[in-house]
């Protein structure tokens, strides 16, 4: 077996349906898949059903652990010669897996991973989220971009290993959240070989309304802080920025709302400017947010959208690190107990 795909899953029995689906036309064949339902209340089991005849499908039923132990499980069953981890939230190409083979053929490495899209089929929200997380005007320009042939950090979204490193490492870490990025680290910190694989991109749909997005993004600046902890020297000026525009941001509404304040006092306009002003560069922002996001799709109310969902990726990537700086670098308080409501229910 060249392939084993292992796919955590928690209530979200649609989701695997359409991933299972886009599998069933890989051009590529030699590959089995492990689908493990993480104490879902939901579970895919009738789905994964409908499969079998179709896939080389394997079905496991387990108490709730996290994604990144139920990745482990999944590996323990696994005959592939490379373990490739998806999300349940990903539609493959159909040659995703071809494109995968080609470039291990070329020149074999120990880990690899590729970029993410939006489908057409997406929701304007969906898009305008995809957006926000792979613009260069926010943070997300890192996915797919420059190909790094030695300092490729993959992520589980769409991240490969051979098995026998996978063993060799223990596979992913007990944290709730950021465990791929604490296993790439890893990846890179025991001198294994990791490579973009610019043809093996996968459309991902992450959330589908801006609250779950919220949450999302709140709990991945919660993980830098901890994964800094794990591995010292690996925070880059880059992970401050959210918390710097989140700071920035709120200091801006508050000028403002001073300025409001003063007029309202003085019963004069001679406050105006505090109160207009702090505005200025949040609606520059929102302006080249906006017209980027409605270049790139064709579309000025997905343009509209991304504008909200830049601002939740910033401002909530930027409160969970916050949060994150003050209990555990502040507080001294330990990873697990930091964030038991958060992380650990």
């Amino acid at each position: 077996m060249r392939y084993s795909i292992i796919v955590p899953v928690y209530n979200r029995p649609d989701e695997v349906e359409e991933l299972l689906e886009s599998l069933t036309r890989q051009t590529f064949r030699d590959f089995e898949t492990i689908i493990v339902e993480d104490g879902s209340e939901v579970t895919c089991r009738s789905v994964c059903d409908k499969y079998k005849d179709r896939l080389p499908l394997s079905y496991y039923e387990k108490a709730n652990s996290g994604p990144g132990q139920s990745r482990n499980y999944g590996a323990e069953r696994a005959q592939g010669e490379y373990l490739i981890i998806l999300d349940s939230d990903v539609v493959l190409p159909d040659q995703y897996l071809e494109a995968v083979e080609t470039e291990l053929s070329a020149q074999p490495c120990d880990a690899f991973g590729g970029a993410d899209a939006a489908h057409p089929s997406f929701t304007p929200v969906q898009k305008a989220i995809s957006y926000s997380m792979t613009s260069f005007f926010t943070t997300g320009g890192i996915r797919g971009g420059k190909k790094k042939l030695d300092r490729f950090y993959p992520r589980s979204y769409n991240m490969g290993i051979r098995r026998e490193t996978y063993q060799e490492l223990g596979g992913f870490s007990p944290m709730r959240f950021g465990e791929d990025i604490d296993f790439s680290y890893r990846i890179i910190e025991a001198g294994c070989t990791s490579r973009l694989f610019p043809n093996a991109w996968v459309w991902h749909k992450r959330r589908t309304d801006l609250r779950k997005f919220f949450r999302q993004v709140y709990n991945s600046g919660i993980a830098r802080i901890n994964l800094t902890k794990r591995h010292p020297g690996t925070m880059k000026p880059v992970h401050l920025l959210p918390a710097l525009f989140t700071v920035g941001t709120a200091g801006l509404i508050l000028l403002s709302a001073a300025g409001r304040i003063l007029m309202e006092y003085d019963d004069t306009h001679r406050w105006y400017w505090l109160c207009a002003a702090p505005w200025l560069p949040i609606l520059l922002y929102s302006s080249m947010i906006c017209l980027d996001a409605t270049i790139q799709n064709r579309s000025l109310k997905i343009g509209a959208i991304s504008v909200a969902a830049a601002f939740v990726q910033l401002t909530g990537y930027g409160s969970g690190f916050i949060e994150a700086w003050w209990k555990r670098c502040l507080l001294g308080k330990d990873e697990f107990h930091a964030f038991e409501k958060t992380f650990y229910k």
